[in-house]
């Protein structure tokens, strides 16, 4: 068994895309070795800002030999009727790279067809994996570049390549850059190195300050902040995407601490935190719960002048701080309305207009909708004057990641109502996946009302996301929208709102396309974030399907989805879904509906599911109504028999035009009531 390393050499990665390039090359070249035949014990990954490697182990000599038997065409085609191969049969041979004489007769089904067994010897291990190559060049990345005269482009400039097979070299060659066995250690702390076989890898590099695994990197910093809160009763509260940041900053993790002048402690702790962990990438320190004049950052490097490392990092924070401070200050001595009314210079969108008018379009769009929200209209009102004028505050124009933050303490400082100024931070909400929906009913429905614009206005001008492109973040804010109709239970459907948001926005003359054709999208699209949300939750993807409806609450959804996935556990339930599939499917024959006719029935099944149809609608309607699924699911359930009886002992499409409308326009009735309850013929029976 023999070791592979593969390591790619890089100018600085940005750290957000180290560990998902990490990834992608582990997948790469799994996947590589894997359609090459070439067995292996374990693939290990690696990466720092500087390089990003796989460590493979346990690689055959070989490939394995392939024997695989290819199907041709049926024998009717492939002999003549003298027994002689024709020249289908010799043209399936010769593509194969074989002879007539390695064909044989086999049959599938009741047909007999040719065949042929294909043998290939596997090849040495090491001849095919200059392949690695393709590996490399088909590496992508969220950002590339091109660099010098080199066609590739790439997330940054390759400076070095080590793939080794045990001792020996595999030669190609990336970007003008050949393979070899050379690495490079820290920046400034080590020295080129050679590495001599695959397994020596890690360990040499450590010996060159660098530190190749990326949980082992973050357990240094880990523990190393974790000592320093021990000898300083500090308190580290460890923000995981920071740490994670950070991790992928360092190839040598040293931790360390620093401090800043007390007054600073005066600015709303929202402040400080975003300066230090968005703008330094420092962990706050606490005590108590208390927010403390000091710093943790971690150093590129070792503990050598460490100090001296520590007074930088305070001077630069110094600075950081004072401008907090000033656009503070300033931004208390501001008027709310004064600044409202500036929205209007700020563009939303070149298609879409200003701040200001999106704001003034909200604001109408809630207060149309402050009842159906429950929500106050004379809050709503204010706050949908209001709600996003620390857009022009001094301090959110420096840290953006502020916004609506500090909106709500401006308002508080002024005096506005505590919902109202509650509203302005809420309406961002939820800000990410897993984020909490807006507590109050006037952030609530500014939250829904001012992402639903966005999402409406940018569907209305075309600019509608496609495969991972996604620059207005729509998904998102539809997603949040989802959450919110869900966590706090409001009583309209999405294709009122999509409805509702769409006609307002071509009434206030936002854009000129078809209303129909961007609801129509706008309901897809929301479509597929429902689902996401109820598959998130762990239910079957058909049982997502069969309970997704638009036209129902999404909450009402959620409870159609949960009660399925629990009827799916009863021993009943194959039944039941086979014969309600059976009513919605042949009632999609129904071309027109007409008043039932007892008369028309010719026996007792018929009449029998007639009576019982006539009980469970109103009892299906009564109980949809109240969102009760289980109760609706029962009292389908109970018409089963009847069902499986009507079917055994009735031709529904008879021949007779009045008998054959009659007993359609049952099923029909009877499938609307179920479709209510859930599209049954969606799911799967096992």
């Amino acid at each position: 068994m023999h070791e592979l390393l593969l390591e790619i050499g890089l100018e600085e990665m940005p750290a957000r895309f180290v560990l998902q390039s990490e990834t992608q090359l582990k997948e790469r070249v799994t996947t590589f070795l894997t359609e090459a035949r070439i067995t292996f014990d374990t693939v290990e990954a690696f990466s720092t800002p500087r390089r990003l490697a796989v460590l493979v182990k346990g690689i055959a000599e070989r490939q394995t030999d392939l024997e695989e038997t290819l199907k041709g065409p049926a024998k009717r085609i492939a002999q003549d009727a003298d027994g002689n191969w024709t020249k289908a049969a010799e043209g399936f041979a010769r593509g194969k790279g074989l002879t007539t004489d390695d064909l044989f007769l086999g049959e599938e089904k009741g047909v007999e067809y040719i065949y042929a067994t294909r043998k290939e010897a596997g090849q040495e291990t090491a001849t095919l994996l200059t392949g690695l190559k393709q590996v490399i060049e088909a590496m992508n990345f969220p950002k590339n570049m091109r660099w010098s005269t080199q066609p590739l482009r790439y997330m940054r400039p390759i400076r070095w390549l080590i793939a080794l097979l045990d001792d020996q070299v595999i030669p190609f060659e990336v970007a003008s850059v050949e393979t070899g066995r050379t690495s490079r250690g820290h920046r400034f702390l080590g020295q080129d190195i050679t590495i001599l076989r695959p397994n020596a890898y890690v360990e040499a590099l450590a010996g060159e300050h660098v530190i190749v695994s990326y949980a082992a990197r973050r357990q240094m910093i880990e523990e190393q902040i974790e000592a320093l809160a021990q000898s300083e009763q500090f308190e580290v509260p460890i923000d995981a995407s920071l740490l994670e940041e950070v991790t992928n900053l360092v190839e040598y993790p040293t931790a360390l601490f620093g401090a800043f002048d007390e007054a600073y402690l005066e600015l709303p702790e929202e402040v400080l935190i975003t300066t230090m962990k968005e703008h330094q990438r420092y962990f706050p320190v606490k005590r108590d719960g208390t927010l403390l004049h000091y710093f943790v950052t971690v150093r590129n490097g070792n503990a050598q002048h460490i100090e001296n490392v520590a007074r930088g990092n305070e001077k630069v924070i110094r600075a950081r701080l004072a401008d907090a401070q000033f656009f503070y200050e300033e931004d208390k001595k501001a008027d709310i309305d004064a600044q409202a009314a500036r929205l209007d210079k700020i563009v939303f969108h070149e298609k879409l207009g200003t701040t200001g008018e999106k704001v003034r379009r909200v604001r109408e769009m809630a207060l149309a909708l402050a009842d159906r929200f429950s929500a106050d209209r004379t809050k709503v009102d204010r706050a949908g004057h209001i709600y996003k004028f620390d857009l022009v505050s001094q301090m959110v124009y420096e840290f953006t990641e502020l916004q609506g933050l500090m909106g709500e303490r401006y308002a508080n400082m002024k005096q506005e109502d505590k919902e109202v100024a509650a509203a302005i931070r809420e309406h961002y909400m939820p800000r990410f996946a897993g984020d909490e929906s807006p507590a109050t009913p006037t952030g609530t429905l500014l939250a829904v009302v001012d992402k639903l614009d966005s999402v409406a206005g940018f569907f209305g001008v075309g600019m509608i996301p496609s495969g991972s492109a996604d620059p207005y973040a729509l998904r998102r804010q539809a997603q949040g929208i989802v959450q919110i109709l869900a966590d706090r239970t409001i009583q309209m459907t999405l294709v009122e709102l999509i409805d509702f948001v769409v006609t307002a926005q071509i009434k206030a003359g936002l854009y000129q396309a078809d209303a129909e054709s961007v609801k129509v999208a706008m309901q897809e699209f929301f479509s597929q974030r429902l689902k996401f949300r109820l598959s998130e939750k762990g239910y079957r993807h058909d049982v997502v399907e069969a309970a997704l409806q638009l036209d129902m609450t999404v909450g009402a959804n959620e409870k159609r989805a949960a009660m399925l996935e629990a009827a799916t556990q009863r021993d009943t339930f194959k039944k039941t879904v086979e014969q309600l599939s059976r009513v919605l499917n042949i009632s999609k024959k129904a071309e027109t509906v007409v008043t039932i006719n007892p008369e028309l029935f010719e026996n007792e099944a018929e009449r029998t599911l007639h009576e019982q149809i006539e009980q469970v609608i109103p009892q299906v309607a009564a109980a949809v109504e109240q969102s009760d699924f289980e109760t609706a699911m029962g009292a389908l359930e109970s018409t089963v028999p009847a069902i499986t009886a009507y079917f055994d002992g009735t031709m529904i499409m008879a021949e007779d035009d009045a008998i054959r409308a009659n007993r359609l326009s049952e099923m029909k009735r009877f499938a609307d009531a179920i479709q209510a309850v859930a599209r049954f013929n969606a799911l799967t029976l096992v």
